[in-house]
C-alpha cells in the first residue's frame, strides 16, 4: 500500500495541474449536491437550508480556485497546493462544528453524508499537502 501512495504522490508532483482539476471538480460536486439536492430536502438530511447555502457558496469559492490554478497552472504552484489544502481542511472543522452544533436535528442520512464528505476532503488535502511539501519526486514542482 506504501507503494501506491508514493507513486500517487510522484504522479501527481509531475502533473499538480491534475491535482486542482480534481480538488475543482470536487468542490463543483459538492456545491451542485449542497445547493441543489440537500438544501431543498433539508428536513431529510437535517441540516438549515441557510447553513447548506453557506456551505455550498464556501465550495464554490474553492472551485473558482482550484479550477483557476488548473487553468493558469502557475510555475510556482506549490504555496497554491498548500492554500487549498489548508482550506480544506479549515472546511472538515467547519463541518465538525456543524455536525456538533445540529447533532441532535441531523437524521442518519445526514450525518452519514457529512461524514463522508469529510473523510473524502480529508483525504485529499492530506495528498495535496504531500504533494505541495515534496514527499513525491524531488525533480518537480518550483517553490
Amino acid at each position: 500500500m506504501k507503494i501506491s501512495i508514493k507513486s500517487t504522490i510522484d504522479f501527481f508532483s509531475k502533473v499538480p495541474s491534475k491535482l486542482f482539476l480534481i480538488d475543482g471538480l470536487g468542490a463543483a460536486m459538492t456545491t451542485v449536491s449542497l445547493f441543489l439536492v440537500l438544501r431543498p430536502y433539508y428536513t431529510c438530511f437535517g441540516m438549515p437550508a441557510n447553513v447548506l447555502t453557506y456551505l455550498a457558496a464556501i465550495a464554490w469559492v474553492y472551485c473558482a480556485y482550484s479550477m483557476s490554478c488548473y487553468f493558469v497552472q502557475p510555475d510556482y504552484w506549490k504555496p497554491y497546493l498548500r492554500i487549498i489544502a489548508i482550506s480544506n481542511f479549515l472546511y472538515c472543522i467547519g463541518i465538525m462544528a456543524l455536525l456538533y452544533t445540529y447533532y441532535n436535528a441531523l437524521t442518519p442520512i445526514g450525518v452519514a453524508y457529512f461524514s463522508a464528505e469529510m473523510l473524502i476532503i480529508i483525504f485529499l488535502a492530506c495528498l495535496e499537502l504531500k504533494v505541495a511539501n515534496g514527499f513525491g519526486s524531488k525533480k518537480t514542482g518550483k517553490s
